[in-house]
């Protein structure tokens, strides 16, 4: 029987040759492209890997182990169990908006939604680039008989969403709660504040292009006809149908009355999460009103960008110097805070995650494999 990488080289070149980069090379040519591949895989995992261990001893560079262990025992439990269960309400609030996204491809049930989007945070917890993210609409559009394309084009939509959310939460807080924080960093707030100023206007632009790919079908159509004009027509026709089922996805953008709700679903998730970081944070005696968590989220968003599995090393070092910088915290009590606070966030979700995928028949390697070689096509139960 083949090996889970020989499946995954084959079918890389399979997919090379089909959209017209490689000839059909059979022989000792197809085992070179699969042994660069087998490389290029193992330089992307120790990258990452290495690029996860320097976080972490940046993070913990001033650290002292015993005062952390000591921060985490006395730590208040209630809040720290709180947490948890914030952690798990996200992904009930993550499943109403993902099915309210997806109203206009068909109709979802709520167990297979909850149980994709779930499995796909977990892979994410272990993987890296954020494979989740094209694991769960794969999953779902398998299960519910949906446009794997489409489908893949609502989590864009929500990752949009999320942005504008998440600045809108920042904007408030400067805005009307602000207590000074320039001047305990200025800084660090000063990078905050042009970290919002700079995404505000790209996701004002990736709102824009959405509303057009949605609502404006005629401009789509002329778009595609200039582009199978010039381009090779087998390169065209995929494009083209490509483009079209993508814009399929963005059909909740069509009704404004559809989009503010999809937004007021994001700004409720992402203020859920905010309690869930006020929580551990109040939980290590650390001064961070809840209004302050909104500021900690634009640095945590920033650390979770970073692509290590599970956002190691970025988000522990995101929380870190926001909660010493902005709140005056202990840097010991802020890095087990940190600890716990990724402890909660992502261990709750992983664990349920992988039951499931194990209930579903999937390991990790059967996920990985889902991860390299999901197509965006249209795809039926």
């Amino acid at each position: 029987m083949a090996s889970s990488t020989q499946v995954n080289c084959g079918v890389n070149l399979r997919r090379a040759r089909e959209f017209g980069s490689l000839p059909h090379i059979p022989g000792r040519t197809a085992l070179a492209y699969n042994m660069m591949a087998v490389l290029r895989s193992a330089a992307r995992a120790l990258a990452v890997s290495a690029l996860a261990l320097g976080l972490m001893a940046v993070f913990l560079r001033n650290a002292d182990l015993g005062r952390v262990a000591e921060a985490v025992r006395t730590a208040r439990p209630e809040l720290l169990v709180l947490a948890v269960a914030l952690t798990l309400i996200t992904y009930v609030v993550r499943t109403e908006r993902w099915q309210y996204l997806l109203e206009p491809l068909g109709p979802t049930r709520f167990g297979v939604a909850f149980r994709t989007t779930v499995i796909g945070f977990a892979a994410s917890s272990v993987l890296p680039a954020r494979a989740g993210e094209v694991l769960r609409p794969y999953l779902l559009a398998r299960r519910e008989g949906l446009s794997a394309t489409a489908t893949f084009a609502t989590i864009v939509v929500e990752r949009i969403l999320d942005l504008v959310a998440i600045l809108l939460l920042l904007a408030t807080y400067l805005l009307v709660f602000d207590p000074g924080m320039a001047a305990r960093d200025s800084t660090l707030y000063a990078a905050v504040r042009l970290g919002g100023l700079v995404m505000a206007p790209v996701a004002l632009a990736s709102m824009i292009a959405m509303y057009v790919l949605a609502g404006h079908p005629d401009w789509l159509r002329a778009w595609v006809a200039r582009a199978e004009a010039v381009l090779p027509t087998r390169i065209a026709s995929a494009l083209g149908r490509l483009i079209r089922l993508f814009a399929s996805g963005f059909g909740v953008l069509r009704r404004p009355e559809r989009l503010l709700a999809s937004l007021g679903w994001s700004v409720v998730l992402w203020l859920v999460i905010c309690g869930e970081t006020w929580a551990v944070a109040q939980a290590f005696h650390i001064d961070m009103p809840m209004a302050g968590s909104w500021l900690m989220l634009a640095l945590l968003v920033v650390g979770v960008a970073v692509p290590t599995p599970g956002a190691v090393g970025g988000f522990h070092e995101a929380f870190r110097l926001g909660a010493t910088a902005f709140f005056g915290a202990d840097n010991d009590a802020a890095v087990g805070a940190a600890i716990l606070l990724h402890a909660t966030s992502f261990v709750p979700v992983t664990v349920l995650g992988f039951w499931f995928a194990v209930q579903d028949g999937l390991n990790l390697q059967r996920l990985k494999q889902v991860t390299q070689t999901s197509e965006p096509a249209e795809v039926k139960a």
